[in-house]
């Protein structure tokens, strides 16, 4: 029998740290290894599988696609894409989406509609982005650019040019940034999830807000790990009580196939024209399928069950023995702890439960649909490890 483990590091780019575990299956929030061993999935794929493993509507969906027409190009319609379209606007307000493959590309074409909406109103001078410390955005040249996080950075310098960044939670510093560098728009994560699960304050980013309306700055709101149901809200922006002009995302929407979306609001809905930008998978029906089902079914009654869940998870850790603080919002939760995220995880792999890190925090992403059980079971297994 071929030794999975042996044979990706033979063929496959080792650009990732592997945990020593092969899943072969699951289902709902439990996958099992294969050894026939079964862990409670914590992690969600990062935030992707929304509404847990082999879950049968969503895959039901797909299939039924599949069979239609996989792929057509962007030189035609299909209807997935168009009805997502729909459904992504209709239920935030936007007006515009471009469809691509990944959070990445969102936040590709978000800098891109920013800068030429800036240039044509303003002038070629006003280019810059203004991001966040600890934020991040992506990993190609131009989004590991707006990423404030300087080790993401230093082995592919030079970087795109036009990126400054600034503390999270200091209004001031960031406006005055914004204007010393002709700012064509401003980008944030509510909560900085790669940056270590850290939810921005309300009054920096209502402050933000008014200011970009006030410059005419494009605000940008990066939903890539935060969006579709995953902090109690359709997209956490809506925790906020603001109006981006520009809102991305990716991993969820998509249940578990590749999909980013960039939604457009009023101020640049009609930015791009014929040509200016484009991508041969965006807008797959495939995966719009996929992302229709999804949206379907985070109406108010599941983000309430998220809320709960959260507050559930929150009641119980914080204050724990062995661990010194929770952050986070919804079912997108930061856990420092006593001992080192790494020992954390590696006591959780051993008891049957997956977790994540993000920086010097363990992360925990569930599905939104965990069954309560398997949650309980889950946080007594992360309670007794961070207790040893």
């Amino acid at each position: 029998m071929t030794d999975i483990r042996e044979l990706d590091r033979a063929y496959v780019a080792p650009t990732y740290n592997r945990f020593p575990v092969v899943i072969e299956s699951g289902k709902g929030s439990v996958v099992i290894d294969d050894a026939g061993k079964e862990y409670i999935d914590m992690g969600s794929g990062i935030a992707v599988t929304s509404f847990g493993i082999a879950d049968e509507e969503w895959a039901s969906a797909v299939s039924a696609q599949l069979l239609r027409v996989q792929h057509t190009s962007n030189l035609y319609y299909t209807a997935p894409c168009a009805e997502l379209a729909r459904e992504l606007c209709t239920r935030t307000g936007l007006k515009k989406v471009f469809f691509s493959n990944s959070g990445a590309e969102a936040n590709e074409c978000a800098i891109k509609a920013a800068r030429k909406y800036a240039a044509e109103k303003k002038g070629a001078e006003y280019y810059t982005i203004v991001t966040l410390e600890n934020s991040f955005h992506g990993r190609t040249l131009t989004t590991l650019a707006a990423t404030g996080q300087t080790h993401y950075h230093e082995l592919f310098r030079p970087l795109t040019p036009g990126f400054v960044h600034t503390p999270a939670n200091d209004a001031e510093a960031l406006i005055a940034t914004a204007r010393a560098h002709k700012a064509a728009g401003i980008m944030l994560e509510c909560v900085q999830g790669e940056g270590g699960v850290n939810r921005l304050d309300p009054d920096f980013v209502t402050r933000v807000a008014a200011f970009a309306k006030e410059e005419d700055i494009v605000l940008i709101i990066d939903e890539v790990q935060t969006g579709n149901g995953r902090t109690g809200e359709l997209y956490a922006f809506m925790h906020y009580g603001i109006t981006p002009d520009v809102v991305t995302t990716a991993k969820g929407l998509g249940g578990g196939l590749p999909i980013g979306a960039t939604m457009l609001g009023e101020k640049v809905e009609s930015v791009f024209s014929y040509g200016d930008h484009g991508s041969t998978f965006g807008g797959n029906p495939v995966a719009a399928a996929g992302a229709l089902n999804i949206l379907s079914r985070i109406d108010e009654r599941m983000l309430l069950e998220v809320r709960e869940k959260s507050a559930y998870i929150f009641g119980r850790l914080s204050g724990a023995e062995g661990i010194r603080s929770v952050s986070g919002m919804g079912l997108m939760i930061g856990v420092e702890t006593e001992k080192s995220a790494s020992d954390v995880v590696r006591g959780c792999m051993e008891r049957g439960v997956l977790v994540l890190t993000a920086k010097a925090k363990v992360r925990l992403l569930p599905a939104l649909n965990i069954p309560y059980d398997v949650l309980e079971k889950a946080i007594d297994v992360i309670l007794s490890v961070c207790a040893e």
